[in-house]
């Protein structure tokens, strides 16, 4: 018996239908439901006859449905009317046709998502599979709350409040302590055909730890937070992927150890993220990324469940191909990663400094001058915080004493006090050359922290100077001297669109964030359009659509633009190669393969009784 006064319907990557309703349904009532094959194993075959039938016998009702797919963030309606086998299509090139005669599917179909055959997709656990691999999870890993199964746990787990992209529910979390707990889980899926998905620090914004629709293992790693070995002598500290970031230099710190590890993503971003992501942060512009030398060697769990240890804890090796950057920037789709050897970096007196502009392209273009002098190494940090972010910060009260409103830069200068001022002394020449109004010192430490402070919390700030918002926010990277236009023009657009937004960046490697600020679907419709633009400017000027937050489900429309097609063929062969039945993470960082028409890429929402 069907009631619905809403409904969703994905069909998304790995062939499968996960609806979000206000409905009943006979022998289910979960507020997110999954629908698999009864009789086995889900495929292709077993989506399009469920979603065609649930279609249909919306239409048998005796109403009219608005029927939206979504490509990209681009809407495309079309309109179902009860009684008839054929859609009336807005954009019917794009669309394509869908044909329901009946509710039970059968008749003349069309099909919107192509030709239904499943020979090469990877097929998932049924329901019951999904139960069993639960069931064996407790007896593999008995104690409190380490297999949790309750609908808030869940929840948590699948989705994050700070990311637009749809999510779903896993059907498990499994709390792991060890490597032995990782591979033990891994087995488990295997044998189930239950996908897996890796979970740490939860700050990503680009649904990397959604759940897949089949049905799926969050296996969280927040307990393996260790640090497990430190060699102050070799400047390198091996721990576990659930230890973050600012808790290791702390404890550095603590223990009066004068070296850091420099990656600094958002405030609890843990290792195990950072590798699978391959962050990085403020202080890239002189430490790089973690795509550089900071991983000297990773432990991983592979689908098939072996432990490999990437490499030796040597400073450098010609051992072979690097196969630790295989799994940085893989987003927990190749492997688990459950140890990691970390490089250090010597802690060196910084001192922070603030000019201001009267616009931002000046702002943006004084930092290419000043990055390309002979006291550009001496730049440890340079942020650019445009004037909708500096009052955004002010009208949030995280500072005592109330900013000028202006596009501003932040400076963290490092060296000893003979670099620091040579340094600054070319720093201010440069500013105030390019129209800076004000360049002033951090007066202590405490100010100087509190300077850098903010910076971190520009996200959280952004909301609170508009309570319930929703911030989408963008991460393109350009080449340093596209950067002032590629901001200047940025801000003209979403200034035209009529949205709210502020701006944060690391600059001096051309990597700034576009906080764009949304209330309701009619405004995530014009951001999304904005972003899209944004995106496809920065792929035109040479750069990419992810400078550290990774791909996840937001970013893999833009791949293959940005890399090419026979690149990301490579990138799908490799994992094909290290995960045949792509269990780990799904859905995750690989583009839709225009040329395997059995793959769907659709997302459809359905409203009912349209007027």
């Amino acid at each position: 018996m069907f009631s619905f006064s809403s409904t969703r319907v994905f069909a998304t990557r790995g062939c499968h239908l996960s609806l979000h309703c206000n409905a009943t349904i006979r022998s289910c009532r979960r507020a997110s439901n999954h629908y698999s094959s009864c009789s086995g194993r889900t495929t292709q075959d077993d989506v399009l006859r469920v979603g065609k039938i649930m279609l249909g016998s919306m239409l048998a009702m005796g109403t009219s449905y608005y029927v939206f797919q979504y490509r990209g963030h681009r809407m495309i309606p079309a309109r179902l009317e009860a009684g008839t086998t054929t859609t009336t299509h807005a954009t019917s090139s794009e669309f394509g046709e869908l044909q329901l005669s009946s509710a039970s599917g059968a008749g003349s179909t069309a099909d919107a998502f192509g030709p239904s055959s499943s020979s090469s997709m990877p097929t998932y656990g049924s329901p019951e599979d999904v139960r069993k691999a639960i069931e064996e999870l407790r007896s593999a890993l008995p104690g409190k709350d380490r297999i949790q199964t309750s609908p808030d746990s869940l929840r948590v787990h699948g989705s994050s409040d700070h990311s637009y992209h749809p999510s779903c529910p896993h059907s498990v979390v499994v709390m792991a302590h060890s490597t032995d707990d990782v591979v033990k889980v891994v087995n488990i899926s295997r044998k189930y055909r239950v996908p897996i998905t890796a979970y740490g620090g939860a700050t990503s914004i680009e649904g990397h730890f959604t759940g897949f629709p089949s049905g799926s293992i969050c296996l969280d790693l927040s307990a393996m937070n260790s640090i497990l070995e430190i060699n102050e002598a070799d400047g390198d500290l091996r721990c576990q992927p659930g230890a973050k970031w600012e808790d290791i230099n702390n404890t550095l710190k603590d223990k009066g150890i004068p070296l850091f590890f420099p990656l600094d993503p958002g405030p609890g971003a843990t290792i195990g993220g950072m590798i699978g992501t391959g962050c990085s942060g403020t202080n890239a512009v002189r430490y790089g990324t973690a795509k550089a030398e900071w991983f000297l060697n990773i432990t991983v769990v592979l689908p098939s469940g072996k432990v490999i240890k990437t490499r030796r804890r040597a400073r450098k090796s010609s051992a072979g191909f690097d196969t630790t950057k295989l799994f940085i920037g893989a987003e927990g789709t190749l492997g688990i990663v459950t140890e990691a050897t970390l490089r250090l970096a010597p802690r060196v007196p910084t001192k922070v400094a603030m000019a201001q502009f009267p616009d931002v392209e000046k702002a943006v273009s004084a930092v290419q001058q000043i990055l390309n002098t002979p006291y550009g190494p001496h730049i440890q940090c340079v942020e650019l915080l445009d004037d909708h972010m500096m009052a955004a910060i002010n009208t949030a009260g995280v500072v005592d004493a109330p900013y000028p409103v202006q596009d501003t830069l932040f400076f963290k200068i490092q060296g000893s006090p003979e670099s620091i001022r040579d340094t600054s002394n070319v720093v201010q020449e440069i500013v105030q050359r390019h129209g800076s109004t004000r360049f002033e010192f951090a007066a202590t430490e405490e100010e100087a922290g509190e300077m850098w402070e903010n910076r971190k919390y520009a996200f959280f700030s952004t909301l609170a100077t508009h309570p319930g918002s929703k911030v989408w926010t963008t991460d393109v990277c350009v080449p340093v001297s596209r950067l002032p236009q590629l901001v200047y023009e940025t801000k003209e657009d979403l200034a035209k669109a009529g949205l709210k937004s502020t701006i944060v960046g690391h600059v001096g490697d051309g990597n700034f964030h576009a906080l764009i600020l949304f209330k309701d679907e009619d405004e995530l419709q014009s951001v999304g359009a904005a972003v899209h633009r944004l995106v496809h400017r920065a792929i035109q000027m040479d750069g990419t659509c992810t400078g550290e937050h990774g791909v996840g489900v937001g970013k893999t429309e833009y791949l293959v633009e940005e890399l090419g097609e026979d690149t990301v063929e490579l990138m799908r062969t490799v994992k094909k190669a290290i995960d045949p039945l792509n269990l780990f993470n799904p859905g995750k960082l690989y583009p839709e393969n225009n040329k395997d028409e059995t793959c769907i890429d659709t997302d459809l929402a359905v409203i009912s009784n349209a007027k």
